[in-house]
C-alpha cells in the first residue's frame, strides 16, 4: 500500500475534476466485493470540481446517507455527493481507508460539460446485487461477450462502471471495452490501466481522515 499522506483538508483544497478517490474496509461486504471483483479495494469514485461548487464525488453505493446533489433527494446507487461529507461516511460509518490519485491531465470545458451530461444521463441507476456484481465482472472478462455493441443506458451500475463511463465520455479511455470489464482494482497503481491522450494517474496517496464528520449523515 502507499506510504504517502495527507489530511482531508488538503486533499479537498488539490482534488480537480477526473481525480479518482479509492477506498478499501474490512467488513465482511467489503471482503465480498474485493473477492467478487478481484480487486484490491472494494469502492472507487471520481471527484467532480466546478466553478463555484464545492467539490462533489460522483460514485455508485448500496447507501444513500447523504442527498444527491443532482436529484436533492437520498437515493440508493448511481449518486453525486459532496465529497467532503462522503469521505466522512466512508471513513467513519463505514470505516474505509481512503485513498486520492490526481490525474495529471487537464481538464477543459468540453470535457467538463461531458461529466455533466453523463451525470444526467445515469444518476439514479440502481445499484446491482451481489450476483449480478459477480455475473457482470465474469462477463466482462469474457472476450466474446466482452465485444461492444454500442453501450446504450445502463441497468444498473456499480462504482468502477460510473467512473469508467465517465473516462470515456471526457476522451481519457478508448471506446471499446464494455463498462463491466473495469472493477475497482483498474484504478489502483497495480493494474496497468491505459488512459488516452496522454493522461496518467499519480501514484495513491493515502488521506488522513482524522475526526472530520460528515455534515449531513441522517
Amino acid at each position: 500500500m502507499a506510504s504517502a499522506r495527507i489530511g482531508l483538508a488538503a486533499a479537498l483544497t488539490l482534488t480537480r475534476t477526473g481525480d479518482v478517490w479509492l477506498f478499501r474496509g474490512r467488513t465482511m461486504a467489503d471482503r465480498t466485493i474485493q473477492v467478487t471483483t478481484n480487486s484490491p479495494i472494494n469502492h472507487v469514485g471520481m471527484a467532480v470540481v466546478l466553478d463555484d461548487l464545492p467539490p462533489l464525488m460522483w460514485h455508485a453505493e448500496l447507501g444513500r446517507s447523504l442527498p444527491d446533489m443532482s436529484s436533492g433527494t437520498h437515493q440508493h446507487g448511481v449518486q453525486l455527493h459532496d465529497l467532503h461529507d462522503a469521505v466522512g461516511v466512508w471513513g467513519h460509518r463505514y470505516k474505509q481507508q481512503a485513498w486520492v490519485r490526481q490525474l495529471d491531465h487537464p481538464v477543459s470545458r468540453e470535457m467538463e460539460d461531458a461529466v455533466l451530461r453523463t451525470i444526467a444521463r445515469l444518476d439514479g441507476t440502481p445499484f446491482p446485487s451481489t450476483t449480478q456484481l459477480a455475473s457482470r465482472w465474469l462477463c466482462g472478462r469474457t472476450p466474446v461477450i466482452n465485444r461492444r455493441s454500442g453501450r446504450g443506458d445502463l441497468e444498473t451500475a456499480y462504482c468502477a462502471e460510473i467512473v469508467a463511463v465517465t473516462y470515456e465520455a471526457m476522451g481519457l479511455l478508448t471506446p471499446g471495452r464494455r463498462p463491466n470489464w473495469y472493477d475497482p482494482g483498474r484504478f489502483w497503481s497495480g493494474d496497468d490501466l491505459r488512459l488516452s491522450a496522454g493522461a496518467r494517474l499519480g501514484r495513491e496517496v493515502a488521506v488522513d481522515i482524522g475526526s472530520t464528520r460528515a455534515r449531513r449523515i441522517d
